[in-house]
């Protein structure tokens, strides 16, 4: 399990700064309120997860300002994904992905490191697809990102 989530994890760092990178070299689509708020909601998921597996404190009210530029979002991605890789990632093994995790949101419910993880990549291969099209619609050009494409040479996230 652990061979396939670090997969989907390095893999959802790739896609997200792919697509940013394209969002970034398009004038109209950089500017796009729509893009960087959609963005923000997709590193918050993601934060809230990684700090909840993490046991870190996410400070809700802190996490849900929208950076103001596509620059800081940006930065924020770069950092989320060096707390990631670095201090999870990193140090997890195959009993760490059957850790219990709890969230307040969805009392009485525990699930697996894992699962937490599969959700994180699934919500943000989602969204990612809005912001795609959303580019498409601004008339950029949205690059591939699929998975299986991603598997041939691993490359790992280009940050614009």
């Amino acid at each position: 399990m652990l061979a396939m989530i670090a997969d989907l994890v390095r893999h959802k760092w790739h896609a997200n700064a792919t697509l940013l990178s394209a969002i970034t070299h398009h004038e109209l689509a950089a500017q796009d309120e729509e893009l960087r708020t959609l963005f923000h909601h997709v590193l918050i998921a993601n934060r809230y997860w990684l700090l909840l597996i993490l046991q870190k404190e996410f400070a809700r009210d802190e996490e849900a300002r929208i950076p103001g530029t596509m620059d800081e979002l940006i930065a924020k991605y770069r950092e989320t994904e060096t707390l990631e890789m670095e201090e999870w990632l990193s140090h997890c093994s195959e009993a760490d992905m059957e850790s219990a995790v709890q969230t307040p949101f969805l009392s009485g419910q525990s699930f697996s490191v894992a699962q937490a993880m599969m959700q994180v990549s699934m919500h943000s291969l989602g969204h990612r697809a809005q912001c795609a099209s959303r580019l498409r619609s601004l008339g950029g050009t949205p690059p591939t990102t699929d998975f299986i494409l991603w598997l041939k040479d691993r490359p790992a996230a280009e940050w614009p």
